[in-house]
């Protein structure tokens, strides 16, 4: 038996993947070793968002090396599309397999170990062909439903890597959801680089998501990362249905006109309001988190005072903070007035305390109220921890508590942990 171990680095797409291929190689009679024990194969699955993310792709790479030098390394993901000649030419890796290629990886490390041989240029490209994930590293089962983008962003390398906007099949979808649920996953994680724009053979991602929510089973459907398309009121009507977490991570990247503008966003930060105006009154209580990048080019004291004053006033409850980061092949990449990484560094940080401050309003109105939460992890102590459908952290203590069960409780004392943004309820 052979011994497999999976390094993932990046967003959820990459985590989908992985726990796809996981599974793929556990059901093949592999062993699925963590990422730092021994194993005879390490799979790393890249991101190249930021100048950043190759930074710690190269360093988790060279780290197996070095510790298990006798192992095959196989390396996908992202930064191979972005930086593959790099990686061929510096011979650390025996596999180096593009996005298009990966779902074909375990056909790909098996022939190798059944033949001696195997050349990932001979599989087909196919973005979809993932069987669903059945034993993963997470207690939510994620879905992709979408790859690619066509927004072609000023500071994105993601077209380039990721391809072209491309709709996963609906019936594909529904049978993947179908089979997680049947297998025991109580929440689903629908995921792609830019969902909002699923479309396939007359199906759009509203009624993607109204068909999933009609599939029979008690599981509840979250959206992950989106990007703020004008959502219609039918769309957002679906999150009445007790099955939808009112819950969305919609990326505002700025909240100056003069900044998204630069940036080749498609809205303004009047839509953007409006946006979550509308949202907020479909369902009184929902959770809003964002992603914010700061130090963009030309980027001046005045438009970032925008963003952090647009960042109170939707009241974020959590904010994922970017210092932007130069990439080649990119507009902005050319663009004048680039921002000294000492100033990125100061406004990263007033970003993060104003995301803390939001944090502790949203959840000092959520007290007391009722959350169904889903316990994902029991320790040793019978102490519970989990998640309510407004993807608020929960903590609890009981009689009967049962990993990958709900439980109906109402949010008591905030707990926080040292001056760090993140905090949790206890029960009342």
């Amino acid at each position: 038996m052979k011994r497999i171990a999976f390094k993932t680095l990046g967003c959820r797409l990459n985590l989908y993947e992985t726990d796809a291929l996981a599974s793929r190689f556990k059901a093949a009679g592999y062993d699925i070793a963590d990422s730092n024990a021994d194993a005879d194969v390490f799979v790393v699955n890249t991101c190249t968002v930021t100048n950043t993310s190759d930074q710690k792709c190269r360093q988790a790479i060279h780290q197996i090396r070095r510790k298990h030098p006798e192992a095959l390394i196989a390396v996908t993901g992202c930064m191979v599309n972005h930086r593959k000649e790099e990686l061929l030419q510096s011979g650390i890796a025996d596999f180096v397999i593009d996005n298009e290629r990966k779902a074909a990886l375990f056909d790909i490390i098996d022939e190798h170990f059944r033949t001696g041989h195997s050349d990932p240029e001979g599989y087909d490209r196919d973005l979809f062909s993932y069987q669903p994930a059945f034993d993963t590293f997470h207690t939510r089962s994620l879905i992709k439903i979408h790859d690619g983008c066509n927004n072609f962003c000023s500071y994105c390398i993601i077209p380039m890597v990721r391809g072209r906007s491309t709709s996963r099949p609906t019936e594909d979808i529904y049978n993947n959801v179908r089979e997680v649920v049947e297998h025991g996953f109580k929440e689903v994680v629908l995921t792609g680089v830019n969902m909002g724009r699923y479309q396939y053979e007359g199906t759009n991602f509203e009624q993607l998501v109204e068909n999933i929510l009609n599939i029979n089973g008690d599981f509840r459907v979250r959206v992950s990362s989106i990007e703020p398309d004008q959502f219609s009121d039918r769309f957002l009507s679906l999150f009445q249905h007790e099955k939808l977490a009112p819950h969305m991570h919609i990326c505002l990247q700025s909240g100056s006109d003069d900044t998204l503008k630069r940036m080749h966003r498609f809205y303004t930060v009047a839509q953007f309001r409006d946006m979550c105006q509308r949202i907020k009154a479909f369902r009184p209580g929902f959770n809003l988190t964002t992603d914010i990048i700061v130090g963009f080019p030309g980027e001046t004291d005045q438009t970032f005072k925008e963003s952090c004053d647009f960042a109170r006033e939707i009241g974020f409850s959590h904010i994922h903070t970017f210092k932007y980061s130069v990439r080649n092949g990119t507009k902005a990449a050319v663009m004048p007035d680039q921002v000294p990484e000492k100033v990125k560094t100061e406004r990263s940080e007033v970003v993060r305390q104003i995301s803390l401050e939001n944090k502790i309003k949203y959840f000092e109105m959520m007290q007391g109220n009722t959350q169904r939460m889903l316990i994902e992890r029991i320790d040793s102590k019978g102490i519970a921890r989990g998640y309510g459908e407004n993807y608020i952290p929960i903590i609890a203590s009981g009689k009967d508590l049962e990993k990958n069960t709900f439980i109906n409780l109402r949010l008591g004392e905030i707990i926080h942990r040292e001056n760090e943004d993140k905090m949790a309820f206890n029960i009342l």
